[in-house]
C-alpha cells in the first residue's frame, strides 16, 4: 500500500495570504503546505482522503489519472470545497464519483453542492454517489477501512485505519473505546496544529503524548499551521520515530 500526503497545511494553507513571518517566507519547499488531504493506493484502487479547495492542484501535482472514491473526515470547507472538480474524473471514468462520509457530512454536501443533486441538472455538473459511513468497518474495492471516531472540539469527525496505517486529522480528542482500534498500528498520521494549545486540534506536545500511548513504529504529523515553526528546526527537536509530514511525501506501508 502506498500513502501520499497531498497537503499538510491548516485551513488557510502555508504561506498565509499577507503574512511575512519566517515560515510563510521560507524558501524550503517543505514549509509550503496545501490544505490537508492524502491518497491511498493499493492493488490498483486509489482513494482520496478529503477534497479541500486545493483538490484540483493536488490531483495534478500527484499525477492522479484514476480515482475510485473519496473518504471525508468531516464537512469543514477546507476538506470538501474541491468536490466540484470530481467532474474531471466523471469524464475520464464515465461514472459518478463515490463519496463516503457520515450522515451529517453527506447532508452538508447535498446542501453545499445542491446543483449536483437537482432534478434538472445543468449540463456538465459533477456526478456523485453518496455512501453513508455508520461507524462499522467497510470495504472499497478490496481496501478494508475501519472508521475511528474522534472529536474536533465538540464536532464528531472520523479518522480511518487501513491495515497497519491510521490517519486522524482535525481532532483534539479520541475516546478510549476508539483508541482500541489503534492497537497494533505501525504508522500513525496525526494532526498537530502548532506548539501552543488549541481548542480543536492537538498541539505538538499533545500529539507526541498520544503517539507515546499508541506506540506506532513511526508517526507523521500533519495539518500544521505557520505557527508550528520552520520544518527543519522543528524536525530537529522531535523524537527519532516522529516526523513532520510535508506535501508530496510518499510512504510504502
Amino acid at each position: 500500500m502506498k500513502f501520499s500526503f497531498l497537503g499538510t497545511g491548516t485551513s488557510q494553507g502555508v504561506p498565509i495570504i499577507g503574512c511575512s513571518c519566517p515560515v510563510c517566507t521560507s524558501s524550503d519547499s517543505r514549509d509550503k503546505r496545501l490544505r490537508t488531504a492524502a491518497l491511498i493506493e493499493s492493488n490498483g484502487t486509489v482513494i482520496a482522503l478529503d477534497a479541500g479547495p486545493d483538490f484540483r492542484q493536488q490531483m495534478l501535482l500527484a499525477n492522479v489519472k484514476k480515482l475510485d472514491a473519496i473518504l471525508l473526515t468531516h464537512e469543514h470547507r477546507d476538506h470538501i470545497a474541491g468536490l466540484d472538480d470530481v467532474r474531471a474524473f466523471n469524464f475520464l471514468q464515465k461514472k459518478p464519483m463515490d463519496i463516503w462520509g457520515e450522515a451529517r457530512v453527506l447532508e452538508a454536501i447535498q446542501n453545499e453542492f445542491s446543483y449536483v443533486f437537482a432534478d434538472y441538472k445543468y449540463p456538465g455538473s459533477p456526478e456523485m454517489n453518496l455512501h453513508r459511513i455508520d461507524g462499522g468497518h467497510f470495504v472499497i474495492d478490496g481496501i478494508e477501512i475501519i472508521p475511528i471516531r474522534a472529536y474536533h472540539y465538540k464536532m464528531p469527525v472520523y479518522g480511518f485505519r487501513f491495515g497497519h496505517l491510521a490517519y486522524v486529522t482535525d481532532a483534539n480528542s479520541i475516546p478510549e473505546e476508539e483508541m482500541m482500534k489503534l492497537r497494533g498500528v505501525e504508522v500513525l498520521v496525526i494532526n498537530a496544529l502548532r506548539k501552543e494549545k488549541h481548542i480543536s486540534h492537538f498541539s505538538l506536545q499533545e500529539a507526541i503524548d498520544l503517539i507515546s500511548t499508541i506506540k506506532p513504529r513511526t508517526a507523521y504529523l500533519t495539518h500544521m499551521g505557520h505557527q508550528m515553526g520552520l520544518y527543519q528546526e522543528v524536525q530537529n527537536e522531535l523524537p527519532a520515530n516522529i516526523y513532520l509530514a510535508y506535501d508530496g511525501l510518499t510512504l510504502d506501508v
